[in-house]
């Protein structure tokens, strides 16, 4: 007995020893069950030995790629992929030894990022559940739904790679993967019909920040990159860089259609810099991929009591709404992007709201009305378009409303109006079809008025497809 397992430990050891040795390496975005962005040039890359000639054959095509490896190992292709379909194979070899990529799919990928709002699974947090995320969970089989997350990382300089595999959609897979990106992924794959993959790309309690390089930050002062380990010890999703470094680099040049991002509530203390930062950040990502200006599509913080993180000095720059604005602000300074509103799912207490699935689908409808080109429904929520002072009236009015904006017949009481001496005070709401007329006995000549610019407030206006208007504010005081 003891023979024979010293005998299995030995071919254990010598497998082992093959692949520490293998000439062919490739990162762990191009493993079994991978999926590949549809009519695209998308790009694939890993390691071999040094000017090794490395040759590629794609089953979809029949196609033959032969090329280079560096001075360092590193060679890269572009593979010319067809419309959807799969399952194929890639092989990659380099003289006789030959690795086989098994059930790739080819069809919608999209890269899903953010902080704890995007990465808290369908199973929930501890203690913290999803709302209907165990009934999710058991649907959840589907050949044409890939899945990979790349596992938490906080480093100084650039990864290249990362431990994790793609995975089919599965209780097991889907369970422990973003709610927010699964009820965005799985609206994709019902309505387009084509296979959809997600790469998940997420830290709890992360700054934008840490998302950006140092390129990228040179121009906040407020950024401070760190040089040693020591830097990392305290908060280390909230330092410069460390999440680029970590998570973001191994995926980058990854073929993708566009990317989904949840994150804002670990800047809601320094909303002024946020507008900045974020067409920054976005604007570099997209010269990173190197594929245009692809869709980005973002979920604006739903209200929540922040306050409370500041018992001895809750300053009126605490207040979330601010953070909301700025990420208002942002959608329209950045091409081809898009802002879901979640006025209606926040939670007083609970930072992490239970309803994933509004989120997840608003992004969605965002993507099949703005990149696939979907019509008929509703996809975007109303916005503040203007306002007009007459006598003692101030009319509001909004964009973006086709069918007209509602209260579902409940009292409005979240508009407050203030005159020139900065004074606001609670506003007698008229609901109109795409506007609402503003008064108050206490203010006689109207000079701004605000919706729900509070830290937490619960929405009451919306579409009439159901999306709740963003609280917003007239004035800049």
């Amino acid at each position: 007995m003891t023979h024979f397992r010293n005998y299995i430990i030995a071919i254990f050891l010598i497998l082992g020893s093959f692949q520490i040795n293998a000439k062919i390496k490739l990162p762990a975005l191009f493993s079994d069950n991978m999926m590949l962005q549809q009519k695209a040039n998308a790009p694939m890359w890993g390691w071999a030995d040094k000017n090794a000639n490395v040759v590629i054959k794609t089953s979809w095509d029949s196609k033959t790629y032969k090329l280079k490896a560096d001075n360092s190992g590193k060679w890269k292709a572009e593979l010319q992929t067809p419309s959807f379909g799969g399952p194929f194979t890639i092989e990659v070899s380099e003289g006789s030894e030959k690795v086989v990529v098994k059930n790739v799919l080819i069809g919608e990928v999209w890269l899903c990022s953010g902080q704890s709002n995007m990465e808290m699974p369908l199973k929930g947090f501890p203690g913290q559940p999803v709302k209907n995320g165990n009934e999710i969970i058991v649907r959840s089989t589907n050949k044409n739904i890939r899945l990979i997350t790349i596992p938490r990382a906080t480093v100084l300089e650039p990864l290249d790679n990362f431990e994790g595999k793609w995975e089919t959609a599965s209780p097991r897979s889907v369970g422990n993967f973003s709610a927010t990106a699964w009820y965005f992924g799985s609206l994709l794959q019902e309505v387009l019909q084509v296979p959809v993959g997600l790469i998940h790309v997420s830290y709890g309690g992360s700054s934008m920040e840490a998302w950006m390089n140092q390129e990228m930050l040179k121009d906040f002062a407020s950024a401070k990159i760190p040089t040693t380990k020591e830097e990392l010890a305290k908060d280390p999703n909230r330092v410069p860089t460390t999440l680029f470094n970590g998570m973001l680099s191994p995926v980058i040049g990854y073929g993708i259609k566009g990317c989904i991002w949840y994150q804002g509530e670990s800047n809601y203390e320094r909303a002024s810099e946020y507008t900045a930062l974020m067409k920054k950040m976005v604007g570099s990502w997209r010269e990173l991929w190197k594929q245009g200006d692809f869709p980005f599509y973002y979920a604006q913080i739903a209200p929540f009591n922040y306050a409370q993180f500041h018992p001895k000095d809750n300053l009126e720059k605490y207040n979330s709404a601010y953070l909301r604005e700025a990420q208002l602000k942002a959608s329209k300074g950045i091409p081809n992007s898009g802002m879901v509103v979640l006025m209606d799912i926040g939670e007083e207490n609970n930072i992490h709201p239970v309803d994933k699935e509004k989120g997840g689908n608003r992004l969605g409808y965002l993507a099949l009305a703005k990149t696939y080109g979907i019509e008929g429904f509703e996809f975007e929520s109303p916005k503040f378009k203007g306002m007009e002072i007459v006598d003692a009236k101030a009319t509001v009015s909004f964009d973006d409303a086709p069918n007209g904006i509602t209260a579902y017949g409940k009292e409005v009481t979240g508009f407050e109006i203030a005159g020139e001496d900065k004074v606001f005070y609670p506003a007698k709401a008229e609901v109109r079809r795409k506007s609402v007329v503003l008064t108050s006995d206490k203010v006689a000549k109207p000079a701004a008025v605000r919706y729900l610019f509070k830290d937490f407030a619960k929405a009451e206006l919306f579409s009439t497809g159901g999306l709740p208007v963003s609280s917003f504010r007239t004035d800049e005081w």
